[in-house]
């Protein structure tokens, strides 16, 4: 990648120190495998207490009812950001009966989504 097309800040900040910055977030293993979490513009700030979209939209992706989910930050008055789904593409672990029971036993209270949009995937 030679830059940001007519964006010579963003592609200065890229670059910084020499090395593209990405803003993947991984792990190196010991068998020398990277795994791929997550992005560093995709945590979600809430209440002061980091989220990784990624781990949340794993969660609900693991229930068997759930096809598909994509959780991004929403604007909370009270925690600054909270997490919610993305789009009309989400379909959650019965939280439309108001149960957040499989999220709630899988992630700690401060991830768990306080917005659902319900939608069937085509």
């Amino acid at each position: 990648m030679k830059g940001y097309l007519k964006n010579a800040h963003a592609t200065k900040e890229a670059f910084e120190h020499g090395w593209f910055h990405s803003g993947d977030l991984g792990v190196l293993h010991e068998d020398g495998y990277i795994e791929l979490r997550d992005r560093s513009k995709d945590i979600i700030i809430s209440g002061g207490e980091n989220i990784s979209t990624i781990e949340v939209e794993g969660v609900i992706i693991d229930h068997p009812a759930v096809a598909n989910a994509a959780v991004v930050a929403k604007p909370d008055e009270k925690w600054g950001e909270t997490p919610a789904p993305r789009d009309a593409e989400t379909r959650c672990c019965g939280h439309g009966r108001g149960d957040r029971g499989h999220c709630r036993a899988n992630l700690a209270s401060f991830k768990c989504p306080r917005y659902v949009v319900f939608a069937t995937c085509p």
